[in-house]
């Protein structure tokens, strides 16, 4: 019954033009570093063990010792 807060970050930077069909919402424009693809064009197997939302999950099973 504790509320628990935990933000996910990637950095990256935004494409020129829509690159991909792959993900949805900004995934065809965001770049992340040291890439040269898209994750719109970036197979979501290897996109989701790097994307925001995976570094915040890790922080919060941290922080509520799951």
């Amino acid at each position: 019954k504790k509320l628990i807060n935990v933000t996910g970050k990637i950095k990256g930077s935004i494409a020129r033009s829509i690159r991909g069909k792959k993900g949805f919402g900004y995934d065809p424009i965001f770049i992340p570093n040291k890439f040269n693809k898209t994750f719109g064009e970036i197979y979501k197997s290897k996109k989701i063990n790097m994307d925001h939302r995976y570094e915040a999950f890790k922080k919060l099973k941290k922080k509520a010792k799951i």
